[in-house]
């Protein structure tokens, strides 16, 4: 179990400009990532180093977006300004995290503009959803590319601020946060408002940026 990546939901303007505004600050260049057709939305990615990226995400005006929890995750953030959504787990076996929570993964894929196609389970959403500073499980398919492989980055996330708990989140993961990472430093503090992801800090040949 490892962070996988961060999810940032578009700001009013869409996604490309919110993707185009934070690539420029951390000095990458942006992937568009494709449809997801199953969920409603579309991302586009910031390749990061230790197969690690930030999936920048909108809704598409279509129906199953009310339909499905990612986008309903989705477009209550946006319809909120946008920024972090949350946080995501990669896992070797999702069926153990099915077990352990009572509820079964969903199949999930997008076909980039290069006709590479990303296919994965995943689980937790409506976690993410009752609890913000819950992160969702991810399984990616046996030989589908990793999302962070688009691009070569030195680039990496080196701490993520969390509005929560950590006994809250480890009662959910079944383990310590910091055990999902060996470079990344959590920081949990009490939320001013609603929990979730405040903030992620990068490490980059310019020094430390926080988003």
């Amino acid at each position: 179990m490892r962070v996988d990546h961060v999810s940032y939901a578009a700001e009013p303007d869409g996604s490309i400009a919110t993707a185009e505004r934070l690539a420029a600050r951390l000095g990458v260049e942006p992937v568009y990532g494709g449809v997801h057709p199953r969920f409603g939305t579309r991302n586009i990615i910031l390749p990061l180093a230790h197969h690690r990226y930030v999936e920048v995400v909108e809704c598409l005006d279509h129906p199953v977006t009310d339909k499905v929890p990612f986008g309903q995750a989705v477009r209550t953030r946006s319809e909120q300004g946008g920024g972090w959504m949350g946080w995501v787990v990669c896992v070797d076996d999702i069926a153990l995290v099915e077990a352990r929570v009572g509820r079964e993964s969903v199949e999930g894929s997008r076909t980039r503009p290069d006709g590479v196609t990303h296919r994965w389970r995943q689980l937790g959403v409506k976690g993410l959803i009752a609890d913000p500073q819950l992160p969702f499980f991810v399984q990616w398919d046996a030989g589908s590319e990793h999302p962070s492989e688009v691009a070569h980055t030195d680039i990496t996330i080196s701490r993520l601020t969390i509005g929560g708990s950590p006994d809250r989140v480890r009662d959910w993961l079944g383990i310590d946060a910091t055990d999902t990472s060996s470079v990344i430093d959590f920081e949990f503090v009490a939320p001013a408002g609603h929990p979730g992801l405040l903030a992620v800090t990068f490490e980059t040949p310019r020094g430390e940026i926080t988003i």
